[in-house]
Parts: structure tokens; sequence; C-alpha cells
């Protein structure tokens, strides 16, 4: 659909873009309960379409909230498209399937499972049989709203996402954009919908019921929402955002010269790697043209020998690299922490700057069901070059964005915009939130630095991670897994 103009929104931000010719608006989401919120009143103020392409939209608490708003701005008249990768798809309670017999929604899987059976086995068992075409997943995230707003960024749609969870709550970034961007945007989301990997819902789930189905959905999501409603979660998003969430507000917008960046879907068809099909080489450009700094943030930071050697040669040639990524205490994933600990030492002996997160208050890191971290994890996927060009999107730097995954961001040329991430680079990376990891130039060892209730310390090995983990890693790192991870 062509970009709205007769909605209040509309309106608002054609003149708002109108005073920065050729130049997108963004903002950015940081606080997690601001981000959902964001996302709510962008459903809310919906006229004419909302398309979603994510890889999780789980069926939780706050993915029930977002689904009534979705479902409320369909019963207006707006065209709801929702595009999802099947890897994580749960509809056990067939909300998905009630929700896409609506008429104005449609819900299509990428790369679909042939068997809808939830079970484990059945899943697992497919895996081995078609495990080449279902390695490979779309790990995109977009939200547009009548073509003329769109959230871009890391977050998936889930309570570990807005800060609503009981195990991991994920540190991530979004941006709210307006202007040019925002039609780029909607054609890559048209590209994913229409390609031969999107399949519809109902052609992979068939229900005679569906209308039953969507009329017992609705109680189902009223009685879930008023309970989020009553619950302290809620509370503490009404304390923390007084005056309503970002997306909702007049207020400053970063503005800069933006292009949405996108791999095409057809790079889960390749057998080997074809740079055209991906927006791998567009960032190392970004990083290739950076003159003296560049901070990045990732949760999953496998940069190969070929990566690792490039970034040394670039500390060598005067250039700052700082990298935040997550600690072995943090990380929702081990194994890749232990792709990642084959290159951790050599990057740090050729002069990058590494600091690992800390998980909640620096306590001992247990750990919860399949081994999944409980506390503080970082999910954030940012560039800074120069303090002036930026990427934010959905890009891990690792082997499995760059060569099986596909992926989505923005590449924005914004001063304001950089400095605000790296506001919040510079937060994260506090000897009170994050270990720095340096060499003992005496034993070559790493070391841990930090501070714990102000005081510093220093460890020998990865801090706060219990013995499983550091069990895991141990016999992980000795499998030949990095293109995999």
């Amino acid at each position: 659909m062509p970009p709205a103009t007769d909605t209040a929104a509309a309106k608002y931000t054609k003149a708002e873009v109108d005073k920065h010719q050729h130049q997108s608006g963004f903002r950015l989401l940081t606080l997690s309960t601001n981000a959902l919120l964001s996302r709510v009143a962008l459903a809310d103020h919906a006229r004419h379409s909302i398309d979603l392409q994510y890889y999780i939209f789980a069926d939780d608490m706050t993915g029930h909230l977002l689904m009534q708003h979705l479902l409320a701005a369909a019963d207006r008249g707006v065209r709801v498209r929702m595009l999802l990768d099947d890897n994580n798809f749960d509809d056990k309670g067939h909300l998905f399937e009630a929700l896409n017999a609506h008429a104005n929604i449609e819900i299509r899987l990428f790369n679909p499972l042939q068997t809808r059976n939830p079970s484990i086995v059945s899943r697992a068992t497919q895996f081995m049989l078609e495990w080449r075409r279902l390695n490979r997943r779309m790990h995109n995230k977009s939200f547009i709203v009548d073509n003329t707003v769109a959230i871009i960024g890391g977050r998936n749609i889930g309570d570990p996402y807005f800060d609503a969870g009981s195990d991991t709550h994920f540190r991530d970034l979004d941006v709210v954009a307006i202007g040019p961007v925002v039609p780029q945007a909607s054609a890559a989301f048209d590209t994913y919908w229409n390609c031969d990997a999107s399949y519809p819902l109902d052609k992979l789930a068939k229900t005679d019921d569906s209308a039953q189905r969507l009329a017992a959905a609705r109680q189902i999501l009223q009685r879930d929402v008023r309970a989020f409603a009553q619950s302290d979660y809620a509370q503490s998003v009404l304390d923390e955002l007084p005056d309503g969430p970002t997306a909702d507000r007049r207020g400053t917008w970063f503005w800069g010269d933006a292009e949405l960046v996108a791999d095409q879907p057809e790079k889960i068809e390749a057998s080997g790697d074809v740079p055209a099909l991906r927006i791998g080489p567009k960032l190392k450009a970004m990083l290739d043209g950076a003159q003296h700094e560049i901070l990045a943030s990732t949760p999953y930071f496998i940069p190969g020998d070929q990566g690792t050697r490039h970034l040394t040669s670039l500390v060598q040639k005067g250039m700052s690299i700082r990298i935040l990524t997550n600690s072995l205490a943090s990380t929702d994933e081990t194994a890749a922490h232990a792709g990642y600990v084959h290159y951790r030492k050599d990057l740090v002996e050729g002069g990058v700057q590494l600091y690992e997160l800390k998980p909640s208050g620096g306590q001992h890191q247990e750990t919860t069901a399949l081994g999944k971290s409980s506390g503080i994890s970082l999910h954030a996927k940012t560039i800074v070059v120069d303090e002036r060009e930026v990427f934010i999107g959905s890009l891990n730097m690792d082997q499995r964005s760059k060569l099986l995954n596909t992926e989505m961001g923005v590449i924005v040329d914004s001063p304001g915009l950089a400095h605000a991430i790296s506001d919040f680079f510079a937060t994260a990376t506090l000897p009170s939130n994050a270990f720095r990891v340096t060499v003992d130039p005496d034993t070559r060892h790493l070391v841990w630095h930090a501070e714990d209730d102000g005081r510093p310390v220093t460890y020998r090995s990865d801090p706060d991670a219990s013995t499983k983990r550091r069990t895991e890693v141990s016999f992980l790192r000795l499998l030949p897994i990095d293109g995999l991870l």
C-alpha cells in the first residue's frame, strides 16, 4: 500500500519529514517497557495496514497483549499481515490459527517444517531429515504501520524482550523510524511476504472450526490482558512512563540519511556464500570507512580467523575498537560462547577492547530449563563508527547471521543517533555492569576486571559462571561447529 496521508500520524510525520528533505527520523527505544508500549500505541493508531516480521512472536503475556491490539486494529478494518519464522512458532493454544481466521488478518510462516506436530521428537526428526534447509532461518525484525512509521531493531515479541519474563531479561535496542526509510522497510517486507519460502498458515494448519476458535480467542485474550493490566509489571510500566510511550508522544527525532538493508530471502537456498544476497558487504564497507573509532554491541561474537585478523589490523593502524558482548554468566547460548572463546585472547592481544556484560547484579548465575540464563543478557546488535554512522538491526556478529540466517537493519548517518547509542554502550560497559577482559602480561592468561559494590575486583576465569556452564563450554569448544553458530 502507498504511505497513508489521511491519518493524524501521517500528517504529523509528513510535516516533520518535510523539514528534513530526503532524511529519515529516528527515536531510540532503550527501555524494554517503552519498546512494548510503542508497538501497542502504533497498532492502536493504525488506519490502513500493519506488517510484522519476526523471528519469534511468543505465545505469552506480552504476545497476547499485542495480539489483542492487532485484533482490535483488524476489527477497525486495518489489514494485518504477520510473517513469522517457523523455528520458534508455538501455537499449541491455536491462537494464531484463530487470528488467521479474521478476514483482515493473514499469517504466513517462513521456511516451515512439514509437520505441525509440536512434539520435540517430531521436530527433531524432521530437522535431522532436512537439516540443510531447516538450519536456515529468518531472523528479521520489523513492525510497520500505514507505511509511514516503523520499528526496526533487535527485539522479538515475547516476555524476555520487554522485561516481563521470570527468567532471562534481554537488554536490547530498537528505533522508531519515519521518513524515506519506511517505504524501504515495506518493500523488504513484501519481498519476504511473496517469496517461495513463505507459506500461508491456513495451508499448513487447516481447521474447520476457525470461526469458533476466533470467538474463543477473543475471550482468552480479553481475560489475559485484563490479568496483565492488574499485574505488578503493568504498574511498573505506568510508573516509568507517566506520559505515555515514545511512539505516542511528540518529541525530538534524530535525523540523517538512512538506508534499510536486508538480506535477500534466497540467501537460505544458496549452496555457498553469495555476497550479493546478504548485507555483510555493506557493513564491512561501513567498518572499513572508519577513521578513529568503532563501537559494537552483539550478544554472540564469533569473528572467525579472518575477522579477528581484520579487526586487529585496524587497531594496528590506530583505530580504537571496543566491543560489548555477553559473558559466560549472561549468555543465553553456551554454544555461541564456546565459539567466541576461540578468538577472545587473540582479539585482546591484538588491541581490541572487549567487554562482557555481567549478569543481574553480578550475582552467581544459575541456569534455567535448556541451559538458558536467568538474569540480564545482552541482545542488542549495533555498530557506531566515528561517532556518526550507525547500524542497528537483527544481525549478530557470527557466522550464522553472516551465512545461514536472513537479517536486516538500518544504516544511518546521524551524529545524534550515534551519540545516543554510544551513551547506551558507555553505561553498559561501566565496571559495575560489565567485565573488561585483558591479558596478564606475565602469565599471558585472560583476566576479567570489574567493580563489586564500588570495589575493584579481578577474576582469573569466567566470572559468576556455574560449573555446569563451564563444563558445557569446555566440551563444545572441542567440536568443529563454528560454521553453525
